[in-house]
């Protein structure tokens, strides 16, 4: 029962969102006492946190909010951060339009994990009663005055009361960047929602600028389509390339091994002629009688003619018998030869 009376502690684990402010969330017995800011910074006890308030739209969050809420977080040892998000009545009446409604924003707060506690429907200004009720001992914002509601400074009161804790801006980050952004670029953004599905009346579009956009969206479709072909063709063209190069290189290291291994067969001292020799050889062994001299006699050459070399049964020659006289001369002389003869 005593823990139910008692001021929330900071969240020391991260593991679920942080919880929203309701009527009951801060009823202690204790009475609440005034804090300085020397005292803060020293510490206090456990169950004595103390209890910074920081305010604000919060559309569109980014990491500029998110440092803001981390430097209140960590302005005091112990300390327990409240944030409060206005409404959308609220911040369309003093500030302007909203992109993000406000349950959005609540639910964007309370995922961050420098928060303790979300309230909800936030007031514009800050009262005294305010204060009280929710027992805070400083509100934290940056130190640029803020001028709103007819007010130069809607942080004036609270500073002249010694509550204020000043953070710094996140330089180049700011809801009003983003939006600008949006703005310049809209033309990009419509076409890529229309290409995502969103229709012209989601997007508040003409319908000669949704042609527009769509004509658009193909002409790049096909600059894609092309890039792709000419990444894809030089990407064969270098294969190729190395390909050829490759062969090339096989080609005239077959070449080489093809001329050694020609002039090996066919050149001056080849394989190829010493065959032949050899071939020659036997064939001419072959085709010679074994018999046969090495050398043959010398030769008795007349002027004219080279006469046949003499056989002993070679037959002389005669020339033939004109007439039947002759015929019988001529076998009356070989007669007579042989008659010597014998």
């Amino acid at each position: 029962e005593e823990l139910e009376h008692t001021c929330p502690l900071p969240r020391t684990t991260l593991i679920e969102p942080a919880i929203f402010t309701t009527e009951t969330s801060c009823e202690c017995q204790a009475p609440h006492e005034k804090l300085t800011i020397d005292q803060a910074r020293l510490g206090t006890p456990v169950d004595r946190p103390v209890r910074i308030y920081a305010d604000g739209i919060f559309d569109l969050f980014h990491s500029g909010h998110a440092r803001a809420l981390m430097q209140a977080k960590n302005l005091f040892p112990n300390a327990y951060l409240i944030v409060g998000v206005c409404s959308d009545e609220l911040t369309h009446k003093y500030k302007g339009f909203t992109v993000m409604t406000e349950d959005e924003r609540y639910e964007a707060l309370r995922h961050c994990r420098y928060v303790d506690e979300v309230l909800r429907d936030a007031p514009w200004t800050l009262t005294q009663a305010f204060l009280e009720k929710h027992k805070i001992d400083f509100v934290a914002h940056d130190d640029i005055p803020y001028s709103s509601a007819g007010s130069e400074d809607v942080y004036k009161h609270i500073k002249e009361a010694g509550m204020f804790v000043p953070t710094k801006r996140t330089e180049g980050i700011s809801t009003s960047d983003l939006i600008t952004r949006i703005v310049r670029d809209y033309d990009v953004y419509a076409r890529r929602n229309l290409q995502r599905g969103y229709t012209a009346k989601e997007l508040n579009v003409s319908y000669i600028n949704e042609k527009k956009y769509r004509l658009q969206n193909q002409v790049d479709r096909m600059k894609e389509k092309v890039r792709t072909v000419e990444e894809k063709s030089k990407h064969f063209v270098y294969r190729v390339e190395e390909k050829s190069h490759d062969l090339i290189q096989k080609w005239e290291e077959k070449s080489r091994e093809f001329i050694g291994n020609f002039l090996e067969l066919f050149g001056p001292d080849g394989t190829w002629k010493q065959m032949f020799q050899d071939r020659s050889g036997r064939m001419i062994q072959a085709f010679s009688p074994h018999c046969s001299p090495s050398s043959s006699p010398p030769r008795e050459f007349s002027p004219s003619r080279s006469p046949s070399p003499p056989s002993r049964w070679a037959m002389p020659r005669t020339s033939p018998p004109s007439s039947p006289k002759g015929a019988s001369a001529s076998i009356s002389s070989m007669s007579e030869g042989d008659e010597d003869e014998k």
